[in-house]
């Protein structure tokens, strides 16, 4: 059996199936819980009746996985032939995920390196994407976590939403935010920062806003290369529209991903989501 460094991350990175087959990068799904019913993302709920559930205002909150599926996930990479893994998660100022992550590290068969990335999305699945590559080269374990951490440093990653009231509601972004985008009538640009999600403008109109979205993704991406993705929840028309024009209009473009975003992220921002990764390599 041939020995290498495994893969793990979250539901959250929202890679491509076909991606993770090919890398060999496992996903721990976290969970949505729907009224009294607890769902894995990306398997039990999609992302589009998640959507209808939202509009329909019925309850929904999300949770991290446990330690014991973490511990599951490890197992199941040390008896592939894994002599350690790297396991790369969302923010944890987002989710109690890395920390959950941390515990079962201490119980596995072989190390394993639990990294709080301070992304999500596809900034995510970028340090991913990253940390398999220099493993799939025979890097070791230290590689593998600095390929993944240098990513990181090097991604940026914005948000439109039609109302903060989703990001108030599960406590993302404080109350007085949403209640000065409210109180104004804006439509808010967000960006990650510092594994947080803060306010980065305020914009009169969705069009006006989603135009400056694509500006400060031209301006970050530069000459490149560098990859981009672009994230939506229930807004296909919007999200291929603004992929279209990146396209176009950025010279270093190396790989361009379109996706709708899973439950979790969608439960935290409401449907018209608008979501920017920008991310050089």
């Amino acid at each position: 059996m041939s020995r290498h460094v495994a893969i793990v991350t979250d539901s959250t990175a929202y890679l491509p199936p076909q991606t993770m087959e090919r890398h060999g990068i496992t996903a721990v799904p976290l969970t949505v819980v729907l009224g009294d019913r607890a769902l894995e993302e990306g398997t039990e709920i999609s992302a589009r009746s998640l959507a209808l559930a939202l509009q329909k205002r019925r309850s929904v909150t999300t949770s991290r996985p446990s330690p014991e599926t973490f511990a599951a996930a490890y197992r199941a990479a040390a008896e592939r032939g894994a002599d350690g893994i790297v396991s790369l998660h969302l923010s944890a100022e987002f989710s109690g995920t890395y920390d959950a992550a941390v515990l079962a590290a201490k119980e596995a068969p072989v190390p394993v390196r639990v990294v709080d990335t301070g992304m999500v999305t596809m900034a995510l699945g970028f340090c991913a994407l990253a940390a398999a590559g220099t493993a799939e080269a025979g890097g070791t374990l230290d590689d593998a976590v600095a390929a993944a951490e240098k990513r990181a440093a090097g991604t940026s990653a914005y948000f439109y939403v039609d109302t903060l009231d989703y990001l108030r509601r599960g406590g993302r972004i404080g109350a007085a935010q949403a209640l000065l985008g409210s109180a104004l009538a804006v439509k808010p640009l967000l960006e990650l920062q510092g594994g947080r999600i803060e306010l980065r403008e305020k914009v009169r109109t969705a069009s006006k806003a989603i135009a400056r979205l694509e500006e400060i993704a031209a301006e970050r991406a530069g000459a490149g290369p560098v990859d981009i993705a672009v994230h939506h929840l229930a807004a296909p028309e919007r999200a291929a529209a603004l992929a279209d024009r990146l396209r176009a209009r950025v010279p270093g473009l190396a790989d361009l991903h379109v996706s709708e975003v899973g439950a979790v992220i969608g439960a935290h921002t409401g449907p018209g989501l608008l979501g920017l990764v920008v991310s050089a390599r």
